[in-house]
């Protein structure tokens, strides 16, 4: 995939081409990309859990609806045995990816993440564990007293097998500063995933789109992640979602189906060196997924036994395994279940 400078879009063309041109312009565009790079026509997707070990955060992001104080009412933190129960009913339906994110818990520091995850993997040794924000990894560290290199050692060894992108909002400082101003800036969330390919560790990048930003600032997330790519970067799969306003303290509006699906094929275009571009059926439901698959997505992510992050601020959407095979093969695509790192698991017949 690796091309000259000059074959590849620059920051000027890109902002161009999202503001100027119509939606089928870009449409079109991605979605000769896609068939490049995916000749075989095959739409995948993961059969994953969430779990959310914790609902308690000091980051208290404007634009989240899922985190509590450490004296809320609701606040809690899941026993191991809630957790172990639930990977149990993942691994029971054929599942493969743990997906566990919370918030950044000051009280949880490297030797509950290293205990928990040594027993996951002695009790579900099929399962990647897929899991903690770039974010969640600098608090733990910070927390334990710890450099971000022997968290993400201690971490791995104890049984972390990958790193999904939560927590990149828009890699723009200005943005986040606005939305997040307790977060992590983007330069270190680019770090752990630097530092995390550089163990072997495959990651994943995201985009919330839709809070505050500009379409320069988009623009300049993509170029951003392109280029932690670029730098030895393993980032398997980008995914973009829009922001969910209800119940939260930014508020505002959701962004529009037509906005989602522009992003998306920006996406395609801009990160030609990332291989896998996910539909977010989770905020955009089954119809659009079905459509961002002419629009430069190759992947319906996860099946998603349980999502509580995104279901706070009142959005939704629900797909079990055969209703996604269905979307897949009504749209004119082969189905196929895939592992975390897109190793094919087994193709559905239409």
């Amino acid at each position: 995939m690796k091309k000259t400078d000059a074959e590849r879009i620059d920051r000027t063309a890109a902002l161009a081409f999202f503001v100027r041109e119509d939606l089928l312009a870009l449409g079109k565009n991605a979605d000769q990309i896609r068939r490049k790079l995916h000749p075989d026509n095959i739409v995948t997707f993961v059969v994953d859990r969430n779990i959310n070990y914790t609902n308690i955060c000091d980051s208290k992001c404007s634009f989240c609806a899922f985190y509590r104080t450490k004296d809320a009412e609701d606040a809690y933190i899941l026993t191991r045995e809630q957790i172990y129960e639930k990977i149990a009913e993942l691994v029971a339906q054929g599942g493969t990816q743990l997906l566990m994110q919370g918030g950044l818990n000051p009280d949880l520091k490297i030797g509950y993440f290293e205990e928990l995850f040594r027993e996951i993997k002695k009790r579900f040794p099929a399962v990647q564990n897929h899991s903690l924000s770039p974010a969640e990894v600098t608090c733990i560290a910070a927390n334990s007293s710890l450099t971000l290199d022997e968290t993400l050692v201690r971490l791995k060894n104890a049984g972390l097998d990958s790193i999904p992108g939560g927590g990149a909002e828009i890699l723009v400082d200005e943005v986040r500063t606005k939305i997040s101003p307790k977060k992590i800036g983007w330069r270190q969330w680019g770090e752990v995933m630097l530092k995390a390919a550089r163990l072997g560790m495959p990651t994943t990048a995201t985009m919330m789109f839709g809070s505050s930003e500009t379409a320069e600032d988009i623009v300049e997330h993509l170029f951003r992640i392109r280029e932690i790519q670029d730098q030895g970067g393993s980032f398997t799969a980008f995914i973009p979602w829009t922001y969910q306003p209800g119940n939260t303290e930014l508020g505002g509006i959701t962004a529009t189906g037509v906005d989602y699906l522009k992003v998306l094929a920006l996406s395609r275009i801009v990160l030609d060196n990332i291989p896998n571009i996910q539909a977010s059926w989770v905020t955009q439901g089954a119809k659009m997924a079905s459509v961002a698959l002419f629009f430069g997505a190759n992947d319906l992510g996860g099946t998603m036994l349980e999502e509580n992050v995104v279901a706070a601020a009142g959005c939704s959407f629900c797909m079990s395994q055969e209703e996604m095979i269905t979307l897949i093969h009504g749209a004119g695509f082969r189905a196929a279940q895939r592992t975390t790192t897109y190793s094919i698991i087994r193709e559905f017949p239409v």
